[in-house]
């Protein structure tokens, strides 16, 4: 479990770390299309920490059901 959390946390940051150097690459080289993928910066911004969480929170109760299950009464 402590792997699978590490890796997701790792992945995270990368993630986010990406995100955050096209949104300033984005401010500097301007286009067109800037504002529309400054928007989609943003919005990852959330929704990624927020589907790590809701993955980590899944993967502690089914690690939770298994404990339970292993455990004889």
């Amino acid at each position: 479990m402590k792997t699978f959390k590490r890796a997701v946390a790792w992945v995270g940051i990368t993630l986010l770390l990406g995100i955050y150097l096209v949104t300033f690459l984005l401010g500097i080289f301007g286009s067109e299309a800037t504002k529309d993928m400054f928007m989609a910066c943003l919005v990852c911004s959330v929704v990624i920490p927020c589907l790590m969480y809701a993955m980590l929170l899944i993967a502690r109760i089914l690690e939770n059901k298994n404990n339970k299950a292993d455990k004889p009464s």
